[in-house]
């Protein structure tokens, strides 16, 4: 991770801050500072996730609040979960990424003058989540690896990334394009680091073990699909990739911003710059993934990576050759940690092994995720019924008492399509439901769910 000359200064330097810098820096809004050297991040060993990529930003937020000076830094765990968008309370799954960025080495390049440094270190120290017990808060610990802690916490050249639109990114390449695309807005010519296909492809995708690269395929799952991603929720500028060819073949890449005038959201009438698949996660449903895994799976797993893996089991369920699955779910799972989805031998293939049985906790945590699913789709129903001025009044109360506190993505897209903007509706689906009946779900409320689902 090279420095580049064109690097952001720090706020009192005299270089124009971008519109993204300039709103960051409004006190309601969160924002980190991020060194330049941590945006295009490639992997040296490990791997990085979406996830993962959110908890790292959040991680610097709270640390450059408590101070640079301090050995630790420790936040309340349920504030962790708000900040990174994580819809889950599967603290498994959470130490599960932390574990990954503790095992992923990065190569830290920095440059004064004729002098340069070269630092191969982890992402992240040691990590302590402490649960004190019933009815007190859960914490979580972390540190940083001392050569690059100071570097980290209080960069001389950094990017503000705002994280309520990093956090709207579904895919991993997005979350990348968008730091990008925050940190080259104001520079010059407006375009990002050359580098090769390969280089790029273990960027975008956070994977350390990329040797071979099909270009075709990277442009058509990885690159196309992010910058469409980024179109639609960044409001400050869009990106569109440069290819540099020796004959016929792609060699190099470089990523041009395009500043958007006041901030057009028209993108967002085009249905077909929808993010949010949920036809992805009804296919996940369909091979035997509970809604809530599925929903998880989506939030934290790169969407190409991710429809392939789908792709790839649909058709190994369709062979006529092969002996019958027993198990979709747990064949895709291992596809996606063993990333052999697309290869052609399936005889090279881990044996398949039944996924392992959750917990009573999970189990009541699935069954509270299907019900306000349920209670959800019950008030769409119950919307579809209303008259005119009764669901005018529901607009209403809900730009009254919600507008206000949803990411901007989500608030412009509702000024802009209303109930009609998949991005917003569901989130006034959500309040509706809320608002029509309002508490806690209650056990009773739970078990005669239970029993009607299976009846």
């Amino acid at each position: 991770m090279e420095s580049d000359p064109e690097d952001q200064v720090p706020p009192h330097g005299r270089k124009r801050r971008s519109r993204s810098a300039a709103v960051a820096t409004r006190p309601d809004e969160q924002s980190v500072a991020k060194a330049n050297e941590a945006i295009a991040i490639r992997p040296k060993r490990g791997k990085l996730t979406l996830l993962s990529r959110r908890i790292y930003n959040v991680f610097l937020y709270h640390a450059q609040r408590q101070g640079v000076d301090n050995p630790a830094y420790t936040i309340n765990l349920a504030e962790l979960i708000g900040d990174a968008r994580f819809t889950s309370n599967n603290t498994e799954l959470l130490k599960s990424h932390i574990r990954d960025m503790q095992a992923t080495t990065i190569e830290w390049h920095t440059s004064s003058g004729a002098s340069r440094k070269w630092t191969s270190t982890q992402l992240l120290g040691p990590v302590v989540i402490h649960e004190p017990g019933r009815g007190q808060a859960c914490t979580i610990t972390w540190t940083y690896p001392e050569p690059i802690r100071e570097q980290l916490l209080k960069p001389a050249q950094y990017t503000r990334v705002l994280l309520e639109i990093s956090s709207q990114m579904r895919s991993y390449a997005a979350a990348v394009l968008y730091e990008l695309g925050a940190r080259y807005l104001t520079s010059p010519g407006r375009i990002t680091m050359r580098e090769d296909v390969i280089w790029w492809a273990s960027v975008l995708t956070g994977r350390s073990d990329i040797e071979k690269v099909d270009y075709r395929i990277l442009r058509r799952d990885t690159i196309k699909k992010a910058l469409v991603e980024l179109d639609t929720l960044c409001e400050d500028f869009r990106m569109e990739v440069v290819e540099h060819k020796r004959g016929r073949k792609v060699e190099e890449l470089q990523f041009r911003i395009i500043p958007k005038p006041q901030a057009s959201l028209d993108g967002m009438k085009d249905t077909t710059k929808n993010v949010f698949d949920l036809q992805l996660v009804e296919r996940l449903i369909a091979l035997g993934i509970k809604r809530a895994d599925a929903q998880d799976l989506y939030a934290v797993t790169d969407e190409g990576v991710l429809r392939a893996t789908v792709e790839h089991v649909e058709q190994r369920m369709k062979s006529q050759t092969l002996p019958e699955l027993k198990s979709p779910a747990a064949y895709l799972r291992d596809a996606l940690k063993k990333q052999y989805a697309g290869h052609g031998d399936d005889s090279d293939k881990p044996v398949e092994r039944p996924a392992p049985a959750p917990s009573v906790t999970e189990k009541l945590q699935q069954l509270r995720d299907e019900w306000q699913h349920a209670r959800t789709n019950r008030a769409r129903v119950l919307f579809g019924e209303m008259t005119e001025s009764q669901k005018s009044e529901q607009f209403a109360k809900f730009e009254a008492d919600k507008l206000g506190e949803l990411a901007a993505p989500i608030a412009k897209a509702w000024r802009t399509d209303g109930v009609r903007s998949r991005i917003a509706s569901s989130t006034f689906y959500r309040w509706l439901a809320e608002s029509l009946w309002p508490g806690e779900v209650t056990t009773e409320q739970l078990l005669e769910f239970a029993i009607t689902r299976e009846s």
